[in-house]
């Protein structure tokens, strides 16, 4: 039986997604977990790997197994054996045929900027702090090159191992909550450290540090060595992925964090 679960996380101490050899993942905690309830070893595949300290609202995964559990068990099995900050929020049987990776549509994620004269200490590693005011109109102007499909090699990590450096941005706007920006950003994927990419780009020239064409100018060059700096992990959120309606997937709404001036 092939099963997809929804699954939330707080990046904050784990060294990203993947498993590996001698870091604490969030795979590698989430196999563990669904192992003892379903009494033998699994292998899961997830939507996107998030990198170290990015987090998840609506990560999605995919496994087999051939234990016979409720979705319910699933569920409150998976979530006794895991961590305090891993936890499954649905789970349900799907065809053979899907793949949390290869059959997603679309990708959503949301980037925090808390930006104020001081840092948070309640919020540290949840939101990216940025101390000088941001003009989230200058922002969204030069926001408006970056939509549409176009090649993002000047906003993929030069170690970006995507075979093809073209995506469409479907959605990309900021809005400001108080102290809180807030950046959505919507694809049909994404490559390795883009989203960071774009918000250092942009951040910039928020500031004042760039002309609003800079985006536009950057994206053009095809060259990540002339791109901007990468902004950090801490604020930024997986949001939302998307599938065929074939598959009855349940869609998660983002967090209520920041939303209607509301920091939580």
């Amino acid at each position: 039986m092939r099963l997809a679960a929804g699954i939330e996380y707080d990046g904050s101490r784990f060294h990203g997604w993947q498993t590996q050899p001698h870091a604490r993942s969030v795979q590698a905690c989430l196999e563990q977990a669904l192992a003892r309830v379903a009494d033998h070893p699994l292998r899961v595949q997830c939507a996107g790997r998030t990198d170290t300290g990015v987090h998840a609202s609506a990560q999605v995964v995919h496994f087999d197994s051939e234990a016979r559990r409720t979705p319910r068990n699933w569920r409150l099995g998976a979530n006794v054996n895991l961590p305090d900050d891993i936890a499954l929020t649905w789970i349900r049987p799907v065809d053979d045929d899907f793949h949390a990776r290869f059959g997603a549509i679309a990708r959503a994620y949301r980037y925090v900027l808390l930006n104020r004269g001081s840092r948070s200490a309640l919020l540290h590693r949840r939101v990216t702090w940025m101390h000088r005011p941001l003009d989230v109109a200058r922002m969204n102007a030069a926001a408006r090159a970056l939509i549409g499909e176009h090649d993002f090699t000047s906003y993929r990590a030069l170690g970006c191992q995507a075979r093809s450096p073209v995506r469409e941005i479907r959605r990309l706007e900021l809005r400001r909550h108080g102290d809180f920006v807030v950046m959505d950003i919507e694809a049909n994927a994404f490559l390795h450290h883009m989203v960071r990419n774009i918000i250092g780009v942009l951040a910039a020239i928020g500031r004042g540090d760039e002309d609003i064409e800079w985006a536009g100018e950057i994206l053009a060059r095809r060259d990540r060595a002339r791109g901007g700096v990468t902004a950090p992990p801490d604020g930024l959120y997986l949001t939302r992925v998307d599938y065929p309606a074939r598959f009855g997937l349940p869609t998660t709404p983002p967090p209520a964090f920041w939303e209607n001036g509301d920091a939580g």
